[in-house]
């Protein structure tokens, strides 16, 4: 019943409005989401089939049941069972509360209230002769299905991908955020069919719509949808810009009703998070291919000692078996031999303990809450600190090599602010001291406020006076720069019910000027499609609109026509100064250079700059350029080009008045973060979705770009032909200005060598980066380009992505993990980042101004990106240090006291007995040595974390993995066999024909079997003093303390009371009271110890001396400047003073400016009459389709609120 139930794969969706019984009968997933890994039921089986992944754990499961044959075990298996199954405990453990977290975000989530409109007495079945009625109710979001009619208002999240029906907008337009879905916080327009929209919110018209929506498959692509409404007998075609996705907010518009399309899992938010991944580090990787090295080791020995057994039996062993009771007699030699080696598989197990695994987790659950705990990363204005939200991955924090970061939110603040202006070849905004130098305008206590004009902004900061002055004085250039500001934009203004005037902005630079302008005197009042009304000094002045000339990427420029009242005609201007320079007088030369020199200031200063420029006009003229306007919108053929030719006739012999420079304001410190990163050889990839000049800008304010640089290589290519031929030519003026290569390029495949990476990368000289768009990006992630991409990509400093979507993020990552074989990680703060945060080694997720779901889906969190740098350069790098030296000690002293049974084995006839007491062995990993290997791998540090933030160039080994890898294995191999051969040779040829002080012979068994644990205790105890190179009071107490507890413990079971109660268990009765009386005994151990750790000490001594790293000089030198430790100077601000390049970047969406003019947008009881541009404008059904077929074309950053209030 169930499997005939079961969905097959969608082709296309059907959905009608108001019928849930309908609805059901094509099995739609409900709006409950889920992205935890585990339920009640599956979380057994599931995590204990993860966790037996791990090859060790098969491992020691696998010597579990070998240690219950009686006849092949020399070890109880409980001293295999307990530590087994407590890491798989605390693994278990640890897994079902990350697990919890993401239950109880999604139960947020899905426990959101939204207004549904549903049967009021859907709950009488008994009744189904009673009429339905239908209200809006109140409902979880995790209740909502596809087909139900949903209000939404103001300001709230939209819960499902839902048709717009109407809003209290005129035209039923509404406006929404889109942050969460592409990173942009600029408004966008969406709109209702007019047949929908006349439904208004009329609850009773709304619950009998019945349409039939028949439309696309779920799917990924946030900037399509196709379908078609079926309502009253006719059909309505669907699109992108009538559908407001989940995610979105909706913004400046009172309330909508839309009708939910695809829901929960089928949501295009939810098809681009990507699924979350089982995540584990390089050194859990190189582990289990060491514990497989291991075991094969294990067998080669094992075997030596199998066959050497069956060769003493053949021999030897047959002269004893006379003594033998009868079913020993007939003892078969291979088959002893056969026995023997199982035996010594389990002894010799122990060279792996499953305590290692333990301490792991142990460290690394340290080594977290040291994060959590870091003030240093805790930020006071949210109260909120740093969090580690998984365990297993502090140690890839120390050998990351690429970053991938958002810029909305994560570079940037989502604030921007008028920092600069140029006004007629003076710059206002400069702050200088008592001396004329410029200062830093932030330690500027008194900020600039106009006294005239009481409803100026007090949060506006503008330090020079002089433009105040300039503006009493009466300046007509200021005036009219001012003015222009006021009049040439698409901005709204409507009074709330205090009276305050609220602003409506469509892009963030638009607000950031308006409010400049209204601060400075000239406040923009209100417009209709016919005037603009704004207050000049106090003075109410009203502007006839005569027509509008929109912004797009191609024109890069707006410019409105006005008639001011003493009937002057005057065109006003602004956009990009390699566009507007152009088209500039020839009067203006002088002032033209000027000019460019301040936007190079600017630009060098990493400020958006728009050039700013008017024309007076002739009234004939403009009547005759007007006439051919009306022409060629009424014209069917080639209208958009006949109306861009009209718009560059007029748009000439402009004027120059100067130019503004706005900040896109970066979270602090993130230029010393980028710098200290690029000084740690990290390679920083911006993924964002806003358009290229944005993207640039941005790259330039954090010094990721500078102009310095050889080349910036661009691909924007609109077919995968333009974007191979781009790259093929990148590629060429790349390596043809360093050594060329024989093919031209080099080939990436998966098993690529790291070699040849660094070969390649040695070849380039000089700084490049590479800008690429997200359409060209869409071709060369295709098989047969991407190898060039990566290639190219990985040759250049800086890359940044633009107008990405979030799927491409986590596809460019993955190119990375998988050709380069490098360790990456993903950074950003909003939903559309989550992909990437998933795909990417690390993910870590700002809890910024775009939600929570980045930190829902992150590894790490915390709330500034300038915590990334200490992330990474302290805690990562600590973290890497201290697991590599722990892994090398915990081999070093397991093949130590494994392989004492080995030398051993020659000596005892291969019989698989144990050197040491059987106690001894399982009490030797998990007390004797535990502890002091725990503090080193959770407290010590090479250098300090202030040193550690100070030189970068610390970093670098973690990325080139030097300090554990297969040869620093073998190394510490090496380290234990000598060690056991130390161990076992140094007391057994001691003990040789020796007598003890009292003439009694001392060469026993339990005698040597002490000297030689005694030793081991003692030579790992002090191999660990040496490799500790930060001591603290724990190191103290856990190393001294670990011998002092062997000793107690020693003597206790070799106690005659012990032996008293357990015979059987404590055989070494006194043992431990007679040998170590002895001064031979302990001239032997000390021998052993000093023949032991004596070589190291030369070695590192002559190594340090001979070969300093980094890290050892920093540490000699902290040595030397624990008393008189001087003033640390920190790097100066890296900043540029001027720059060649443009800093134009302009956030806007063509299309508004016909919006406006055509009054849709605008709510008027009584509108005017309209002029005859404007009833052409009005009359055109092409306004609504141009605005929304170039929605694409827009945004950056602004504040999380879009209304700015005054």
């Amino acid at each position: 019943m169930f499997c005939s139930r079961k969905k097959s794969l969608e082709v296309e969706r059907i959905v009608k409005a108001n019928d849930r019984e309908y609805n059901e009968k094509f099995l739609y997933k409900d709006n409950r989401i889920h992205t935890s890994k585990y339920s009640i039921l599956t979380f057994l089986p599931i995590n204990l089939f993860e966790q037996f992944q791990r090859v060790a754990n098969a491992y020691f499961l696998f010597l579990l049941i070998l240690q219950l044959i009686p006849e092949i075990s020399s070890l109880t298996w409980f001293t295999t069972i307990v530590p087994l199954v407590l890491v798989v405990t605390m693994t278990a453990v640890k897994d079902a509360t990350d697990d919890y977290f993401r239950h109880k975000s999604d139960n947020q989530v899905n426990n959101r209230q939204s207004e549904v409109l549903i049967d009021s007495n859907q709950d009488q079945s008994s009744a189904p002769y009673m009429k339905v009625l239908k209200k809006l109710q109140n409902e979880k979001w995790m209740n909502v299905k596809v087909g139900d009619i949903i209000k939404l208002e103001n300001n709230q999240f939209v819960a499902a991908d839902l048709l717009l029906l109407s809003s209290s907008e005129p035209h039923g337009l509404c406006y929404i955020e889109t942050a969460e879905l592409d990173g942009e916080t600029n408004l966008k327009v969406r709109h209702a069919l007019s047949v929908t929209s006349e439904l208004g919110a009329d609850i009773s018209r709304l619950a009998k719509f019945d349409g039939i929506v028949v439309c696309e498959a779920p799917n990924n692509k946030l900037d399509k949808f196709t379908g078609v409404l079926s309502w009253n007998g006719s059909k309505h075609s669907l699109n992108n810009e009538k559908i407001i996705l989940r995610g979105c907010v909706l913004r400046n518009t009172s309330w909508c009703f839309g009708m939910v399309i695809f829901a929960g899992p089928d949501t295009k938010l939810m098809q681009n998070s990507g699924k979350t991944k089982f995540k584990r580090t390089s050194i859990d990787r190189l582990m289990n291919t060491l514990v497989l090295w291991i075991f094969g080791f294990l067998i080669c020995l094992g075997t030596i000692l199998a066959i050497g057994n069956s060769i003493w039996e053949n021999q030897v062993g047959d002269q004893f078996r006379t003594f033998l009771f009868s079913n020993e007699r007939e003892k078969n030699s291979v088959f002893s031999g056969f026995l023997t080696f199982w035996s010594y598989i389990i002894i010799l197990n122990t060279v792996v303990p499953i305590s290692l695994y333990v301490s792991v987790e142990v460290i690394r659950l340290g080594h977290s809450y040291f994060i959590n705990w870091d003030r240093k990363m805790y930020y006071s204005r949210k109260a909120t600190p740093a969090e580690a939200r998984t365990t297993t991955l502090n140690e890839e924090l120390g050998q990351i090599e690429y970053v991938f970061s958002d810029k909305t939110g994560t570079l940037t603040q989502n604030i921007m602010t008028f920092k600069k202006c140029s006004i007629n070849g003076r710059i206002y905004g400069e702050v200088c001291d008592d001396w004329g130098q410029k200062t830093d305008m932030t330690k500027k206590k008194e900020t600039m406020g106009f006294s005239v004009s009481p409803q100026a902004d007090r949060t506006f900061q503008f330090f020079d006076h002089h433009l105040m002055e300039s503006i009493e004085l009466g300046d007509p250039k200021v005036h009219e720069f001012l003015r222009l500001l006021a009049l040439c934009h698409t901005v709204m203004s409507e009074e709330n019910s205090a009276g305050e005037l609220i602003y409506q902005v469509q892009s963030p630079d638009e607000g950031a000027l308006v409010t400049a302008a209204k601060n400075l005197g000239f406040i923009f009042k209100s417009r209709t499609p016919e005037t603009i009304t704004i207050e000049e000094l106090g003075t109410l002045v009203t502007y006839q609109l005569l027509a509008f000339l929109d912004f797009n990427n191609f024109r890069k420029r707006m410019s409105v026509i006005v008639r001011n009242p003493e009937g002057q005609i005057k065109l006003y201007s602004k956009g990009a100064d390699t566009i507007l320079f152009e088209r500039l007088h020839p009067s203006n030369e002088d002032l033209l250079t000027l000019t460019s020199d301040h936007l190079s200031e600017f630009a060098g200063e990493g400020l958006r700059t728009l050039a700013i420029a008017y024309r007076d006009l002739d009234d004939k003229y403009f009547r005759e350029w007007h006439k051919m306007l009306e022409d060629a919108n009424t014209t069917t053929d080639e209208r958009d080009e006949r109306i861009a030719g009209l718009y560059e006739e007029i748009e000439r012999d402009l004027m120059l008045l100067g130019a503004t420079a706005v900040e896109d304001k970066l979270q602090d410190g993130v230029i010393e973060t980028v710098t200290s990163l690029s000084l740690a050889n990290i390679k920083i990839w911006v993924l964002t979705g806003d358009k290229q000049e944005t993207a640039i800008n941005i790259g330039y304010a954090c010094n990721m770009l500078t102009d310095d640089m050889n080349d910036v290589f661009i691909i924007a290519g609109n077919t995968a032909t333009e974007v191979r031929e781009e790259l093929r030519k990148a590629k060429e003026n790349l390596f043809g200005r360093n050594r060329s290569f024989s093919n031209g390029h080099v080939v990436f495949e998966k098993k690529q060598s790291l070699e040849l990476d660094s070969v390649v990368e040695e070849t380039v000289t000089g700084d490049y980066a590479l800008i690429i768009n997200g359409h060209s990006l869409a071709y060369a992630l295709e098989s047969d380009v991407k190898n060039d991409l990566l290639e190219l990509a990985c040759m250049c400093k800086t890359v940044v992505c633009c107008r990405v979507t979030p799927l491409q993020k986590a596809q460019v990552v993955e190119l990375v993990k998988k050709y380069r074989n490098a360790v990456t990680l993903a950074i950003g703060d909003g939903a559309n980042d989550v992909s990437m945060i998933k795909s990417a080694h690390i993910g870590v997720g700002i809890s910024g101004q775009e939600g929570l779901q980045a930190v829902l889906a992150s590894d790490y969190s915390f709330a500034q990106f300038r915590y990334l740098q200490r992330l990474l350069l302290v805690h990562g790098r600590w973290s890497y240090v201290r697991m590599c030296k722990f892994l090398c000690y915990f081999f070093y002293k397991n093949f130590a006291f494994t392989l004492v049974h080995f030398w051993f084995g020659f000596f005892c006839g291969f019989s698989a007995q144990t050197v040491y007491d059987q106690w001894f062995i399982t009490l030797f990993n998990i007390v004797y040595t535990s502890l002091p290997v725990l503090a080193m791998g959770i407290f010590d540090q090479d250098v300090s974390d202030q040193n550690s933030m100070d030189y970068p160039q610390l970093y670098k080994p973690g990325q080139l993995n030097l300090l554990f890898n297969k040869s620093e294995f073998f190394i510490c191999m090496a380290h234990g066999v000598y060690t056991s051969l130390a161990l076992f040779f140094i007391p057994y040829g001691a003990f040789h024909n020796m007598a003890g002080e009292d003439g009694r012979h001392t060469a026993d068994y339990q005698s040597f079997a002490v000297t030689t644990a005694t030793s081991l205790v003692i030579v790992v105890s002090v191999q660990i003093a040496l490799d500790t190179s930060y001591w603290t009071v724990i190191n103290h107490v856990f190393i001294w303390g670990s011998i002092a507890t062997y000793f107690s413990i020693l003597f206790t079971m070799h106690s005659n009371d012990i032996f008293g109660i357990f015979p059987n268990q404590f055989p070494f009765v006194g043992n431990a009271r007679h040998s170590l009386t002895q001064k031979c005994i302990w001239l032997v151990i000390l021998l052993t110890t000093v023949a032991s750790v004596m070589p190291v000490v030369a070695f590192r001594f002559l190594k340090v001396d001979l070969f300093p790293t980094l890290s050892d000089q920093i540490r000699q030198w902290q040595k030397a400047q624990k008393k008189a430790r001087p003033l640390r100077t920190r790097k100066p601000q890296t900043r540029r003073s001027s720059s060649r390049r443009s800093g134009y970047a302009f956030a806007h969406q063509e299309g508004y400016g016909e919006l406006i003019t055509s009054g849709k947008n605008m709510r008027a009881k009584n509108p005017p009459p309209m002029s005859g541009l404007e009833k052409t404008l009005y009359n055109s059904t092409s306004w609504i389709e141009n605005l929304c077929k170039k929605t694409t074309d827009t945004v950056s950053s602004f504040s999380q609120d879009k209304t700015v209030k005054l």
